[in-house]
């Protein structure tokens, strides 16, 4: 797989029916090692890492638009169970272009989230949304747990 801008980490992958699985701590099962699945679970890890407790994070979900269902790909939820972090994952293949940020902001719309992350693994977009200016101001990393719940009080 190919290196992300992100920090290493360690998966349980094997082989099944000539495809690559990976376990998915989420999900508790084993998935097919999409190229977005990829980024997919190293984003998750990523979360982790910053200290989010994995009881709040969810992935590949569908819920609806206008009565059409769609799919996130990671959402970490508060204490009340509000969607605070949307996170729209692509294959790194993909350059993240206008359309992606659209795709997220759609999805945001049901799910009102605080945080929108958008990454392919090498570009990762990072945004908060401003009671100020009632827009989102871009970030540079994705905030600590700990930091995070501060803002809260």
């Amino acid at each position: 797989m190919k290196k992300l801008n992100l920090p290493l980490f360690e998966f349980k992958i094997k082989k099944e029916n000539k495809n690559n699985i990976i376990f998915d701590e989420i999900r508790k099962k084993w998935i097919i090692l999409t190229p977005e699945e990829w980024i997919r679970q190293n984003f998750i890890k990523y979360i982790i890492s910053k200290n989010y407790p994995v009881s709040r994070i969810n992935c590949e979900k569908v819920f609806y638009i206008n009565k059409i269902p769609k799919r996130y790909d990671i959402v970490v939820y508060d204490s009340s169970g509000k969607v605070e972090i949307l996170v729209e994952c692509k294959s790194s293949d993909i350059k993240i272009k206008k359309d992606h940020f659209d795709q997220v902001m759609r999805y945001n719309i049901e799910l009102k989230s605080k945080r929108i992350i958008l990454t392919n693994g090498i570009e990762n977009y990072y945004f908060k949304f401003s009671e100020i200016t009632k827009d989102y101001i871009q970030e540079k990393d994705l905030i600590n747990y700990s930091k995070w719940k501060l803002e809260l009080l």
